[in-house]
């Protein structure tokens, strides 16, 4: 019999908040079993297994990421649209460690949610290439530009990958500023 009030959404932001404490990749099973007060076997009644469990959350993830995304683009355009999409990214990494990484899945196309929420957050993207002229194959590149910078750039600072001694958010407001100018100044050839 599964645990009164245990439902399948109640385990995936248990195990999102522990990804957050521990990590995504310490987030076990067994450790979101102690955690919820059950037994191993009875989490098999609410998520099929670990790659499951890592599917769900990386759904719930990039729903929550895409929402902040969409909110922060919301009445702006050009480089405010940007930077506030970038750093609310850039907030949401810092804010939910753990479900950063799961976040980064590609979305599963047996899960409408997840698709959605993919759709959702290449959308503000989207809208912000659209500003600057960008459609079509260019838009894609420019998107695929944007994220490779940004989810880097977080990788990087996550990791303890920035040393040197200067203004890590420095940093990033010109990495900003530098995709500005691309996106300004594209060529298509």
């Amino acid at each position: 019999m599964p645990r009164a009030g245990l439902t399948p959404q109640t385990v995936v932001r248990e195990a999102a908040r522990l990804a957050d404490e521990v990590g995504y990749d310490r987030l076990t099973l067994a450790a979101l079993a102690g955690r919820l007060g059950v037994a191993l076997p009875s989490l098999y009644k609410h998520v099929r297994g670990v790659d499951a469990l890592n599917q769900r959350l990386g759904a719930l993830a990039l729903a929550e990421l895409a929402d902040e995304m969409t909110t922060a683009a919301g009445g702006r355009a050009g480089v405010d649209a940007l930077r506030g999409v970038a750093a609310a990214w850039r907030d949401y990494a810092h804010r939910h460690p753990g479900r950063y990484p799961a976040a980064q899945q590609v979305p599963d196309a047996g899960d409408p949610d997840h698709v959605a929420a993919g759709r959702r957050a290449l959308d503000a993207i989207y809208a912000i290439l659209i500003g600057y002229g960008l459609t079509g194959d260019d838009a894609v590149d420019a998107a695929r530009i944007f994220r490779s910078a940004v989810h880097g750039f977080i990788t990087l600072e996550a990791a303890g990958g920035f040393g040197l001694p200067h203004g890590i958010d420095r940093s990033f407001d010109q990495l900003v500023a530098v995709l500005d100018t691309a996106f300004r100044n594209w060529s298509s050839s």
